[in-house]
């Protein structure tokens, strides 16, 4: 539901998700796994939505391993996959700078083996040093070991005026113990060294929804994501919906306050959300009905009253929120109606 273009609420879905839409757009990390295990509910719900027709790509801003590997490690999971079912942001960028520079050219690359292999498929020379004549420069993640000389590499080339390109600028990335610096971090090195900006192909920019898209021809595609800056902002740029599923980085607080490109077209807990249809959110009264639970904007807070699953509650301040702030930003207190969800 919107008002001039803008979400106001969390949309309906009278069949399950993995029935209206003809491919899954999947993120990984705080979506499929976490730190390289399972997140609960992923690989049975997957093999569900698979059986009813739904196709599965993973889509990731993640440019350190291949596509096989990826594809390997879901595999070992007990998610059936191939290397053409992956797209990452390595893929993305590669595609970028092949469409500015000669083929063959030289590329400079700071990063892991997935940028590697990209630039490869496109023709690209992958390259070590400043010196190697580069006619760009890429970076993406490449792990804890990528060493502080990658970076000043980077900065020597850029500084002396060759094109600059970065995978992505996700400024964190989740792990097995924690948030750990992404490759936006990485890139923030780069740019204090050189004052210069790079081209960015990953989520939510359109180079990546652009392969994405081109890799597997889907017609009515889900994004689903953790992250409202990239996955929920990459399905609002490109044009098609959502689903935003909270085991990754993203809690009920940030939900609430997400600007008008950070909503979601669905909300649900996990990966059992493709499964099911999804409820309706009904303006009632002062306030928004879903299940049992109604949530008002009441002066300087957010109130729930009513009892029932937690999602539902909090979808109904999603609307609460959404609809009280317009094309901003919710700061209403809301503490005290999430702690009653438990989120």
């Amino acid at each position: 539901m919107s008002v001039s273009g803008v979400r106001t609420r969390p949309e309906a879905s009278g069949r399950a998700l993995s029935e209206a839409y003809d491919t899954a757009l999947l993120d990984l990390d705080g979506v499929v796994y976490a730190g390289g295990s399972a997140i609960a509910h992923a690989v049975e719900s997957l093999a569900v939505a698979r059986e009813q027709g739904m196709r599965l790509a993973y889509v990731t801003n993640n440019a350190l391993r291949t596509p096989a590997t990826v594809a390997a490690h879901l595999t070992e999971l007990g998610i059936p996959t191939g290397a053409e079912d992956v797209i990452t942001s390595a893929q993305a960028v590669a595609r970028l700078i092949s469409e500015q520079v000669p083929p063959g050219s030289r590329v400079l690359v700071i990063g892991g083996e997935g940028l590697r292999v990209a630039l490869r498929e496109r023709g690209l020379v992958p390259v070590e040093s400043a010196d190697d004549d580069p006619a760009a420069v890429v970076q993406g993640y490449g792990g804890p070991e990528l060493t502080w000389g990658r970076f000043a590499e980077a900065s020597y080339a850029v500084a002396r005026g060759v094109p600059w390109f970065a995978s992505n600028t996700d400024l964190t990335i989740p792990s097995g113990r924690g948030i750990a610096p992404g490759n936006g971090a990485a890139v923030e090195v780069v740019r204090i060294a050189t004052g210069a900006e790079p081209q960015v192909a990953g989520k939510p920019l359109p180079p990546m929804h652009r392969e994405t898209i081109l890799r597997t021809g889907a017609k009515r595609p889900l994004v689903v994501g953790d992250r409202l800056d990239t996955d929920i902002e990459g399905a609002f740029n490109g044009g098609v919906d959502s689903l935003l599923v909270l085991t990754g980085v993203t809690d009920g607080a940030r939900l609430l306050a997400a600007p008008p490109q950070h909503r979601p077209t669905y909300v649900d807990a996990d990966l059992r959300g493709l499964l099911t249809g999804q409820p309706d959110v009904v303006e009632e009264g002062d306030g928004f009905r879903c299940g049992g639970w109604t949530a008002t904007a009441a002066a300087g807070s957010l109130e729930l009253a009513g009892e029932g699953a937690a999602m539902d509650g909090l979808r109904a301040l999603c609307a609460a929120a959404w609809t009280a702030a317009g094309d901003g930003v919710c700061t209403l207190d809301a503490d005290k109606a999430l702690a009653r969800l438990g989120l």
